[in-house]
């Protein structure tokens, strides 16, 4: 059950972050890539840390789950 709860929990925060990186109203890029420089493409590292990864992690833990019963 844990991982079922974990599996949601992971898939609703990594399909947030994903959703809100992509709206161009939610996050100023333009505004990022003054502050950060040349250290921009970090925001693409940051975003897949925590966006698709996360949401496939939590599809794996939801399906593994689904599997075991």
């Amino acid at each position: 059950m844990i991982f079922l709860l974990a599996g949601i929990v992971l898939i609703l925060t990594g399909g947030l972050v994903s959703v809100a990186f992509w709206v161009p109203k939610l996050v100023n890029r333009v505004w990022l890539r003054e502050l950060l420089g040349k250290r921009y493409p970090v925001i693409y590292v940051i975003y897949l840390a925590n966006g698709p990864i996360l949401l496939s992690a939590g599809l794996l833990l939801v399906w593994r789950y689904i599997i075991a019963h």
